[in-house]
């Protein structure tokens, strides 16, 4: 387990590591770290899974969702910026403050931790799905307090299960420790003085994790001949638009999404869908928007258009590291299969 830690530490550039059974728990972990109360609120990226905004409902405060921007789907700076100066203008701080590298694709952080710094607003960074990419040369999970990696079964690199959360600060680390094995006070019989959570990652599969470790840039490089693969096949579609990769970083092309133009392609996002999945071959939908879902439908969100359209029209396209281009073809050759109404626009 500690050299798991320190490896993954030391890919990060340093710091401190710590090994979890998911990166829900390094969330939830996370917030109870910032001091995050029942009835604080918390502003987070619509446009994210489910563990997010389940993270903020864990400790009994309140998600607030923000839109996302068109250059990479990720939160948008500007709105985020102005959400926490409404906030301070109405006393109402929020106690954090939690953005997701979506995709693979780090968010714009240089604008998201000044805001969050003039507002004196903890920030932690979800990068559950951005291990191995980049932002101005630094790597995902390197801003704010701390940050959340998941190794779940589908992710760039696997532990079958199982979470990192990293920080600068040695005192969060020890804390992290501290709760994720019970939080057992230094007794020699059980004595606990806080409540602690069955959060630690087993030695088992660290050590499946340090093995994984040494394929990070292969698999990266996997996923991304995934995307230009299909960026090339689908480049003269009409209808069909990528997912934007922003020009101030490097995602690690965990999941190839496009956009659907019904009436410039002839068929919408679920016909595609439908049509794969009649050849056996499964793509998704992008994350349904927090704001959108029935849990939520109470929480407050910040736009919201935007990462609703997304939703509509965007589909994830098979991207697993081991997709042959034979694999890549047959997927290619099945959209472009998908039955089409004549094109409604010129």
């Amino acid at each position: 387990m500690d050299a798991f830690e320190k490896e993954f530490a030391d890919a990060m550039g340093g710091g401190h590591a710590v090994a979890l059974s998911s990166g829900t728990a390094a969330l939830h972990l996370g917030l109870i770290l910032l001091g995050v109360r029942p009835g604080d609120t918390v502003l987070t990226s619509t446009l994210t899974f489910a563990a997010t905004a389940n993270a903020i409902s864990y400790v009994g405060a309140i998600p607030v969702f923000v839109d996302s921007d068109a250059a990479s789907w990720n939160i948008s700076p500007a709105l985020l910026a102005q959400e926490l100066d409404d906030a301070a203008a109405r006393g109402k701080r929020p106690a954090a403050v939690i953005a997701v590298d979506l995709y693979g694709q780090c968010a714009d952080w240089d604008p998201i931790v000044e805001a969050c710094a003039r507002h004196d607003v903890p920030l932690i960074e979800d990068a559950a799905e951005a291990l191995g990419a980049t932002y101005r040369g630094r790597p995902a999970g390197t801003f704010g307090a701390l940050a959340a990696f998941s190794f779940n079964g589908n992710k760039i690199i696997t532990t079958s299960g199982g979470g990192m959360l990293v920080t600068a600060r040695e005192e969060l680390a020890k804390k992290t420790r501290f709760l994720a094995t019970q939080a057992r006070d230094p007794a020699p019989h059980y004595q606990h003085s806080h409540i602690g959570h069955n959060y630690r990652l087993s030695n088992l599969l660290a050590a499946v994790g340090r093995g994984q470790l040494q394929v990070i840039a292969d698999r990266v490089r996997q996923r991304r001949a995934n995307r230009a693969f299909y960026r090339e096949a689908l480049a003269n579609v009409d209808g069909i638009t990528f997912a934007p990769e922003a020009d101030y970083g490097t995602s690690n092309g965990w999941l190839t999404c496009i956009q659907v133009d019904p009436a410039r392609f002839g068929a919408d996002r679920e016909a595609i869908r439908q049509t794969l999945e009649a050849r056996d071959i499964e793509a998704r939908p992008v994350w349904k928007p927090m704001h959108m879902q029935p849990v939520f439908q109470s929480c407050r969100s910040v736009g919201g258009d935007f990462a609703a359209h997304v939703f509509e029209t965007g589909l994830c396209l098979p991207s697993g590291s081991s997709l042959t281009p034979g694999d890549r073809e047959m997927v290619v050759e099945a959209l472009l299969s998908t039955p089409r109404r004549a094109s409604t626009t010129s």
